[in-house]
């Protein structure tokens, strides 16, 4: 049934839009963007910071757009002088309170607060500076900063991370001027629940939320004659780090990012997705042998560390469920260090390996005790996708005209398959068309699973195997995950195996990615790493002739041995606080 349609003015325009249409959301129909802080796309209704007011006819007092719906014969200013006037108001009180450091701060020319202040034409403050407080910086996490010092309270972490990631983690202390967001007896973000995802850093309008840069540990390292230094991307860097030189979203800028990070000095440039490639292998055949055998099912995938980290606080009664395999990120590093560092006569301890990574959860990963099978830390330091643009710009290379080029043998080769790792049901859908060809001894002529594809927050399907009917899911965002967690801890789960990433979207939707990062915008870095996909070579992981390679040389057979002990690991209960 079609919505009912609703009829009001705005600025003299007339306007039709469907019931429950918000007055905000009608402005933007006619292309007046009416400024906001607190509120979200992607977030539930707060309407705290007031910024969005406009003028009612009829209305004695100025209304908050976000939170006002539409009504019939509604006439709307959104530009008056009594708005213009209260918005200005509210800008030059938030900077009262806000410190003077745009200059450095990690936010500038991408900061809301800046630029609203900005188009308000606000170019003098008439308030004294009013910040009695000095807050200390939370640097406890191994993947966020927080510095209360520039939050402006809009709630919009709060929100995204009980609505969108299910952890609440961080919540709204004390009233008055000394309300600050913080977490559970300000213990600071690593001694809660928190999973180190970063959607509170993309969500953030100043500079309040950020990651622990890795930047200047990484240039150490490049300097340092002894140091062999390696440098890995995973796939949804590729559709995402253009937007950072000003490119538009879904840019795929493959090979422009391989020469670029080739200038910075680095030594060899290798791809994650051949540790991707090398995750299916393992993963696919430990799923076939839990279908086979009758393990423990459904078995959910391990890709994703801000989703390892959440199941281990809050469900970890389904840790039997997960898959053993680490993430290619370490596998990568356990594999550079091991089999490549051999080859190439190099001392594990001698070698650097760096990744780009578009997610802040990997920091955390990368630091767990368990991340040491090479018999060194098996990966030295990560970067976010924003991080290694800023070394890009750092050393003055012109990204957007820089030539193609291809990632280094042996560890740049890789398939279809694991490009669309990046991408929520991109692990699944790589590990159907190599388990599909695997259990039946078939080729299999349609490479794509379209039925686990998307931004839905949780996919469901049935896969025909050959007449094995394979009960699948997918979710991405940690609410959603929620949901098939309740199901297995209950026993009702149907299903035998499930795809999980912490982040909306998948990876390309990760808290490292390059700010905004909203639907539309995952949307497009999607079909970029579908249309890489589709024009590569190979697209199954088993077809990968380096990883035919590896096993032959060195790992021998999948879950063999010497691939257990360097590609596998366990996971551990945490505390609830």
């Amino acid at each position: 049934m079609a919505s009912k349609m609703i009829n009001l003015t705005i600025d003299n325009n007339k306007v039709q839009v469907p019931e429950g249409t918000t007055v905000l959301k009608a402005a933007k129909s006619i292309g007046v963007n009416v400024p906001n802080l607190c509120f979200h796309e992607d977030l539930s209704i707060y309407g705290a910071c007031r910024l969005c007011v406009v003028e009612i006819e009829k209305h004695p007092r100025l209304e908050p757009s976000c939170a006002t719906l539409a009504e019939e014969g509604m006439v709307v200013k959104t530009n008056s002088t009594r708005v213009r006037k209260a918005r200005r108001m509210i800008v030059e009180l938030l900077l009262a309170n806000h410190p003077e450091d745009c200059l450095t701060c990690d936010r500038n020319q991408i900061c809301e607060l800046r630029k609203i202040a900005h188009d308000l034409g606000i170019r003098k403050l008439r308030f004294e500076k009013g910040r009695k407080y000095d807050y200390a910086l939370d640097e406890s996490s191994p993947s966020i900063v927080r510095d209360p010092n520039k939050c402006i309270q809009c709630g919009r972490c709060i929100r995204v991370c009980s609505e969108v990631q299910a952890v609440g983690a961080i919540d709204f202390v004390d009233r008055g001027g000394r309300t600050q967001v913080l977490t559970f007896l300000n213990k600071g973000l690593d001694n809660v629940e928190c999973t180190n995802c970063g959607q509170c850093i993309l969500v953030c309008p100043t500079g309040a939320l950020r990651e622990k840069t890795a930047v200047d540990d990484v240039w150490a390292a490049i300097d340092d004659p002894k140091k062999f230094v390696v440098v890995q991307t995973a796939p949804a860097v590729r559709a995402a780090i253009g937007e950072d030189f000003g490119m538009p979203a879904g840019s795929l800028v493959t090979g422009k990012m391989t020469s670029s990070l080739r200038r910075l000095g680095f030594d060899k440039i290798f791809d994650t997705q051949f540790a991707a490639d090398l995750t299916i292998m393992e993963e696919g055949h430990e799923l076939i042998g839990r279908v086979t055998n009758k393990g423990v099912l459904p078995m959910i995938t391990s890709c994703s560390p801000g989703w390892i980290k959440y199941v281990e606080h809050f469900f970890p009664e389904c840790l039997a469920h997960i898959s053993s395999c680490k993430s290619p990120q370490q596998m990568f590093g356990a594999v550079a260090k091991t089999y490549y560092a051999d080859k190439i006569g190099i001392k594990p301890e001698d070698m650097y390996v760096v990744s780009i990574m578009p997610c802040t959860a990997k920091k955390f990963e990368a630091e767990r005790p368990e991340m040491n099978d090479s018999g060194v830390i098996d990966v030295d330091a990560v970067l976010t996708t924003r991080e290694a643009a800023r070394m890009i710009q750092e050393a003055g290379i012109d990204f957007t005209n820089m030539p193609d080029e291809d990632f280094d043998k042996p560890l740049g080769i890789s398939t279809g398959a694991a490009t669309i790792f990046g991408a929520s049901g991109g692990v699944m859908e790589a590990a159907l068309r190599t388990a599909y060809e695997v259990i039946t001894s078939k080729t299999l002529e349609k490479v794509e699973f379209e039925q686990v594809r998307g931004m839905d927050g949780l996919k469901t399907a049935t896969v025909d195997v050959d007449g094995l009917e394979l009960k699948v899911a997918v979710a991405n965002g940690l609410a959603n995950a929620k949901v098939l967690l309740e199901q297995i801890a209950k026993g009702e789960s149907p299903y035998h195996f499930i795809e999980i990433m912490a982040c909306p979207g998948g990876c390309l939707g990760g808290g490292g990615q390059p700010i905004p990062t909203n639907l539309e915008i995952r949307k497009k870095r999607a079909a970029a790493l579908y249309r890489e996909d589709e024009g590569m070579p190979i697209r199954k992981s088993h077809e990968n002739p380096a990883i035919t390679a590896i096993y032959e040389e060195f790992l021998e057979k999948p879950l063999g041995e010497k691939s257990h002990h360097l590609l596998h690991t366990s996971y551990t209960k945490r505390e609830r606080y």
